[in-house]
């Protein structure tokens, strides 16, 4: 088995770093955030992530996997992952390069003749093409490894991805990484997965391309939703014709509240602004209306709570179910559904927030607004109830009981979760994106 160093162990690099321990690597885990750092080390990832607890208690306690602060560690492995983040830059819709960069910097005197860096933080095209030289001096090489995580399924997605892309330089020293990666995702491959090598800025591009398709998708399928309403049709038997198309597929063709987090949204702006960079905007100029229209999805909801408060929320008590972006994850990023409540809230509302688990970063982010720790004390008194994240306890919960909690029976469901003729069989008033 391989020794690796993980720079960087944030949501990727943590993930990361307790999966490769799983398959049998020693990893050494560096970050210069101590407190992270601690936490990892009692096993308590400092977000929340089903599945990695175990994980990184199962490999500490084999003695695979150990985190530190301390760069000078990575010298012992032969293979470093680069796992930093790429926010978006406060000045602009481009990726802020600092944190990849300083990784970068921070290892290379740790590296040996025969090393490999592999990159698998999200970053604008060309960006290894400019690290790989100062790599090579150290007598290493450069790959660069596209993460294709999903939130709430990020372990999985570590272990059993949808594919493996390298982007290797040519020739022999493009051969002599991948070989290594081999080694490194060799259960993967035994396993049948499938493995793709590419050129440094097609295998950078990759991310980039999917995140914007899948946020295409997405914003299609809410444009359709306008069109529902304005013509009285169903977003969501609409989406179940065009899934049978087998060349569309159903994945991602749900409508409702659109998408947020800490990809898609940093992601394609990021995609625009490099393009733009590259002479080359005309290409994803579209990616504009991709953004505008998830954003609207905001406002549209914030529209349907005034018409089901007789046009103004000022003083009306309003119960918002999900803080988090989506469902298993404590992530409010960009969130649509902590945005819609602070919407809300400016116009007057008073707003409780429930979640099962984002509550401490949507108080850190929006201390404004109240929260509730459980749906039904969120439900208690509400004039309008707004189910925003689809978690499985919102979607499971019973009309008749959230009835009794409630001063008026009215729920917006901004994801399309429930099922409205149970809703409404329950004596309330079903409003939905998209639907009649």
């Amino acid at each position: 088995m391989t020794v690796i160093s993980v720079i960087g162990c944030g949501y990727l690099g943590a993930v990361h770093a307790a999966a490769m321990a799983s398959i049998g690597h020693d990893v050494i885990g560096v970050d210069v955030d101590a407190e992270r750092i601690a936490a990892l080390a009692q096993y308590r990832p400092p977000f929340f992530e089903p599945g990695l607890p175990e994980l990184l208690s199962a490999g500490q306690e084999s003695g695979r996997l150990a985190f530190t602060t301390d760069i000078g560690a990575a010298r012992a492995a032969s293979v470093h992952f680069v796992c930093v983040g790429t926010p978006q830059a406060r000045n602009g819709l481009g990726a802020d390069m600092a944190f990849v960069d300083a990784a970068v910097d921070s290892l290379l005197p740790q590296l040996d003749t025969g090393d490999l860096v592999v990159g698998k933080s999200t970053v604008p095209v060309g960006t290894a093409e400019r690290l790989a030289p100062a790599i090579r001096e150290r007598g290493a090489e450069l790959a660069w490894n596209p993460e294709f995580l999903r939130e709430g399924h990020a372990v999985e997605d570590t272990l059993r991805p949808s594919r493996f892309v390298y982007g290797v330089p040519a020739g022999k020293a493009g051969q002599r990484a991948a070989a290594k990666l081999d080694e490194v995702y060799a259960d993967g491959l035994e396993a049948g997965i499938s493995r793709l090598t590419a050129d440094y800025a097609t295998a950078e591009l990759v991310k980039t391309a999917a995140n914007s398709f899948l946020a295409t998708k997405i914003s299609f399928i809410n444009a359709m939703a306008e069109l529902c309403e304005a013509s009285g049709a169903d977003v969501t038997v609409l989406a179940e014709a065009l899934g049978m198309d087998e060349r569309i597929g159903r994945a991602f063709l749900n409508a409702g509240l659109g998408f947020g987090g800490g990809c898609l949204p940093k992601d394609i702006r990021a995609f625009m602004a490099r393009a733009d960079e590259l002479g080359a905007d005309q290409a994803v100029g579209f990616l504009r209306e991709v953004d505008a229209i998830n954003l609207r999805r905001r406002e549209r909801t914030v529209d349907l709570a005034r018409q089901e408060l007789d046009g103004s929320v000022a003083g009306r008590r309003i119960a918002v179910l999900g803080a988090s972006f989506k469902p298993n994850s404590d992530d409010v990023r960009d969130s649509p559904a902590l945005d819609v409540a602070r919407m809300l809230a400016r116009e007057g509302a008073q707003v409780r927030v429930a979640d099962p688990q984002a509550l401490d970063n949507a108080r850190r982010v929006a201390p404004e607004l109240d929260y509730a720790t459980t749906a039904a004390e969120a439900l208690t008194g509400a004039d309008l109830v707004l189910l925003l994240t689809e978690w499985a306890e919102y979607r499971d919960l019973d009309p008749q009981d959230a009835g009794a909690a409630v001063a008026r029976r009215v729920v917006v469901d901004g994801r399309n979760a429930l099922d409205p003729h149970r809703w409404r069989s329950a004596g309330w008033t079903y409003r939905a994106l998209g639907r009649p």
